[in-house]
Protein backbone atom coordinates (compact mmCIF):
# COMPACT_ATOMS: atom_id res chain seq x y z
CA UNK A 1 0.00 0.00 0.00
CA UNK A 2 2.67 2.46 0.44
CA UNK A 3 4.36 1.22 -2.45
CA UNK A 4 1.33 2.23 -3.88
CA UNK A 5 1.09 5.92 -2.25
CA UNK A 6 5.07 6.39 -3.56
CA UNK A 7 4.37 5.85 -7.05
CA UNK A 8 0.96 7.57 -7.35
CA UNK A 9 2.95 10.91 -5.64
CA UNK A 10 6.32 10.32 -8.12
CA UNK A 11 4.25 10.20 -11.82
CA UNK A 12 2.99 13.55 -11.53
CA UNK A 13 6.40 14.75 -10.73
CA UNK A 14 8.12 12.38 -13.64
CA UNK A 15 5.16 13.75 -16.43
CA UNK A 16 6.32 17.57 -15.35
CA UNK A 17 9.73 16.47 -15.68
CA UNK A 18 9.41 15.38 -19.04
CA UNK A 19 7.73 18.83 -20.45
CA UNK A 20 9.88 20.98 -18.73
CA UNK A 21 10.10 24.68 -19.92
CA UNK A 22 12.59 25.41 -22.51
CA UNK A 23 15.49 27.68 -21.64
CA UNK A 24 14.90 29.97 -24.35
CA UNK A 25 11.71 31.17 -22.25
CA UNK A 26 11.63 33.82 -20.09
CA UNK A 27 9.55 34.21 -16.49
CA UNK A 28 6.52 36.82 -16.71
CA UNK A 29 6.78 39.43 -14.63
CA UNK A 30 4.54 38.90 -11.16
CA UNK A 31 2.87 42.05 -11.67
CA UNK A 32 1.18 40.60 -14.53
CA UNK A 33 -0.98 38.73 -12.53
CA UNK A 34 -3.31 41.54 -11.94
CA UNK A 35 -5.66 41.66 -14.46
CA UNK A 36 -6.76 44.86 -13.80
CA UNK A 37 -2.74 46.10 -14.64
CA UNK A 38 -3.31 44.49 -18.06
CA UNK A 39 -5.37 46.73 -19.20
CA UNK A 40 -3.66 49.66 -20.32
CA UNK A 41 -1.23 47.69 -22.44
CA UNK A 42 -4.32 47.13 -24.81
CA UNK A 43 -3.91 48.24 -28.21
CA UNK A 44 -7.19 48.19 -29.62
CA UNK A 45 -7.69 46.46 -33.11
CA UNK A 46 -10.07 49.37 -34.22
CA UNK A 47 -9.51 53.10 -33.82
CA UNK A 48 -11.93 54.33 -30.98
CA UNK A 49 -12.08 57.62 -29.84
CA UNK A 50 -12.21 57.18 -26.56
CA UNK A 51 -12.40 54.05 -24.14
CA UNK A 52 -12.49 52.80 -20.57
CA UNK A 53 -12.33 49.33 -18.66
CA UNK A 54 -15.21 49.43 -15.60
CA UNK A 55 -16.85 47.12 -12.82
CA UNK A 56 -20.14 46.71 -12.29
CA UNK A 57 -20.02 49.59 -9.11
CA UNK A 58 -22.93 51.63 -9.28
CA UNK A 59 -20.49 54.42 -8.04
CA UNK A 60 -19.22 55.74 -11.26
CA UNK A 61 -16.24 56.91 -9.85
CA UNK A 62 -15.11 53.57 -8.21
CA UNK A 63 -16.24 51.77 -11.20
CA UNK A 64 -13.35 52.36 -13.67
CA UNK A 65 -10.39 50.10 -13.51
CA UNK A 66 -9.15 51.71 -16.62
CA UNK A 67 -9.31 54.85 -19.50
CA UNK A 68 -7.42 55.88 -22.25
CA UNK A 69 -7.54 59.68 -22.56
CA UNK A 70 -10.41 61.32 -22.89
CA UNK A 71 -11.35 64.54 -24.74
CA UNK A 72 -12.71 67.69 -22.93
CA UNK A 73 -15.71 68.08 -24.59
CA UNK A 74 -17.15 64.26 -24.27
CA UNK A 75 -19.12 62.87 -21.66
CA UNK A 76 -20.70 59.17 -21.44
CA UNK A 77 -23.60 58.21 -19.63
CA UNK A 78 -24.48 54.59 -19.76
CA UNK A 79 -26.59 52.32 -17.96
CA UNK A 80 -24.71 49.18 -16.43
CA UNK A 81 -24.23 46.26 -18.68
CA UNK A 82 -25.90 42.79 -17.18
CA UNK A 83 -23.72 40.91 -17.90
CA UNK A 84 -19.35 41.74 -18.57
CA UNK A 85 -16.35 38.96 -18.59
CA UNK A 86 -14.19 37.42 -15.74
CA UNK A 87 -17.89 37.12 -13.98
CA UNK A 88 -16.86 36.01 -10.41
CA UNK A 89 -19.62 36.40 -7.88
CA UNK A 90 -23.40 37.50 -8.01
CA UNK A 91 -23.73 41.29 -6.88
CA UNK A 92 -21.21 44.84 -7.07
CA UNK A 93 -17.77 44.68 -8.59
CA UNK A 94 -18.38 41.19 -9.66
CA UNK A 95 -17.05 41.29 -13.46
CA UNK A 96 -15.48 43.94 -16.11
CA UNK A 97 -16.97 45.16 -19.37
CA UNK A 98 -15.47 47.97 -22.14
CA UNK A 99 -17.25 50.91 -22.72
CA UNK A 100 -15.56 52.58 -26.06
CA UNK A 101 -17.08 55.79 -28.13
CA UNK A 102 -16.48 54.67 -31.97
CA UNK A 103 -17.61 58.05 -33.83
CA UNK A 104 -19.70 59.78 -31.17
CA UNK A 105 -21.65 56.62 -30.59
CA UNK A 106 -20.83 53.99 -27.39
CA UNK A 107 -20.47 50.55 -27.63
CA UNK A 108 -20.15 47.98 -25.24
CA UNK A 109 -17.73 44.65 -24.92
CA UNK A 110 -19.39 42.73 -22.46
CA UNK A 111 -18.05 38.92 -22.46
CA UNK A 112 -15.16 37.28 -23.28
CA UNK A 113 -15.58 36.61 -27.27
CA UNK A 114 -16.10 40.36 -27.77
CA UNK A 115 -12.93 41.35 -25.15
CA UNK A 116 -10.89 39.29 -27.58
CA UNK A 117 -12.59 41.03 -30.42
CA UNK A 118 -11.64 44.21 -29.12
CA UNK A 119 -8.13 42.73 -28.48
CA UNK A 120 -7.84 41.79 -32.04
CA UNK A 121 -4.15 41.67 -32.71
CA UNK A 122 -2.17 40.60 -30.26
CA UNK A 123 0.66 43.05 -29.91
CA UNK A 124 2.20 42.16 -26.31
CA UNK A 125 2.41 39.96 -23.48
CA UNK A 126 0.11 41.44 -21.40
CA UNK A 127 -2.19 41.33 -23.99
CA UNK A 128 -1.76 37.35 -24.63
CA UNK A 129 -2.00 36.83 -21.15
CA UNK A 130 -5.81 38.89 -20.80
CA UNK A 131 -6.42 36.79 -24.00
CA UNK A 132 -5.30 33.65 -22.20
CA UNK A 133 -7.35 34.40 -19.20
CA UNK A 134 -10.67 34.62 -21.69
CA UNK A 135 -10.45 30.66 -21.97
CA UNK A 136 -10.33 30.31 -18.04
CA UNK A 137 -5.78 30.25 -17.71
CA UNK A 138 -4.39 31.79 -15.35
CA UNK A 139 -0.91 32.87 -14.35
CA UNK A 140 0.84 31.71 -11.40
CA UNK A 141 4.24 32.83 -9.91
CA UNK A 142 4.70 29.63 -7.74
CA UNK A 143 5.95 27.20 -10.74
CA UNK A 144 7.52 28.23 -14.45
CA UNK A 145 5.38 25.48 -15.35
CA UNK A 146 2.96 28.51 -15.28
CA UNK A 147 4.60 31.37 -15.51
CA UNK A 148 6.54 31.23 -18.59
CA UNK A 149 6.72 32.70 -22.30
CA UNK A 150 8.41 33.37 -25.07
CA UNK A 151 7.32 35.83 -27.98
CA UNK A 152 8.30 35.41 -32.04
CA UNK A 153 6.72 37.28 -34.71
CA UNK A 154 4.36 35.36 -35.51
CA UNK A 155 2.90 33.67 -32.40
CA UNK A 156 3.46 33.72 -28.64
CA UNK A 157 4.09 30.86 -26.35
CA UNK A 158 3.32 30.49 -22.90
CA UNK A 159 2.99 28.30 -19.48
CA UNK A 160 0.38 28.98 -17.69
CA UNK A 161 -2.39 27.50 -15.11
CA UNK A 162 -6.16 26.00 -14.96
CA UNK A 163 -7.10 24.86 -11.26
CA UNK A 164 -10.48 22.90 -10.14
CA UNK A 165 -11.44 20.84 -8.07
CA UNK A 166 -12.03 20.63 -3.94
CA UNK A 167 -9.16 19.62 -2.50
CA UNK A 168 -7.79 22.28 -5.44
CA UNK A 169 -5.75 20.80 -8.08
CA UNK A 170 -3.50 22.85 -10.78
CA UNK A 171 -2.51 21.96 -13.99
CA UNK A 172 0.28 23.33 -16.47
CA UNK A 173 -0.91 24.18 -19.87
CA UNK A 174 1.06 25.37 -22.17
CA UNK A 175 0.01 27.46 -25.16
CA UNK A 176 0.33 28.80 -28.48
CA UNK A 177 -1.15 32.17 -29.67
CA UNK A 178 -1.46 33.39 -33.22
CA UNK A 179 -0.57 37.08 -32.89
CA UNK A 180 -2.72 38.20 -36.30
CA UNK A 181 -5.60 35.95 -35.41
CA UNK A 182 -5.79 35.67 -31.44
CA UNK A 183 -6.56 31.55 -31.99
CA UNK A 184 -5.46 29.90 -28.98
CA UNK A 185 -4.07 25.68 -29.25
CA UNK A 186 -3.57 24.73 -25.49
CA UNK A 187 -1.80 21.38 -24.86
CA UNK A 188 -2.17 19.97 -21.21
CA UNK A 189 1.42 19.95 -19.09
CA UNK A 190 -0.35 17.81 -15.79
CA UNK A 191 -0.81 18.39 -12.61
CA UNK A 192 2.18 20.46 -10.59
CA UNK A 193 0.21 21.29 -7.42
CA UNK A 194 -2.60 19.57 -5.23
CA UNK A 195 -3.62 21.28 -1.63
CA UNK A 196 -5.14 18.40 0.46
CA UNK A 197 -6.79 20.80 2.34
CA UNK A 198 -11.08 21.07 0.99
CA UNK A 199 -12.36 24.02 2.54
CA UNK A 200 -15.80 23.83 1.63
CA UNK A 201 -18.83 26.77 2.66
CA UNK A 202 -20.85 25.41 5.93
CA UNK A 203 -23.96 25.18 4.76
CA UNK A 204 -26.92 27.03 6.71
Amino acid sequence: MKIISVISFLIPGLLLSQNAVPADFKKIPEILDNTELLYPFIIPDKEYSYWRVLTNDPDPEKAVIYESQMPDFMTINEPLPERGFFQQCIGNRCFSYILACKKDRSVYFSNEQQLRDFIGTVDNLPEAILLAQTYGFKIDTSNKLSNSYKIEDKHMYLYVSKSKGCPEIKESYFIKINRKTGRLESTNNGVYFKNENCNQPISQ
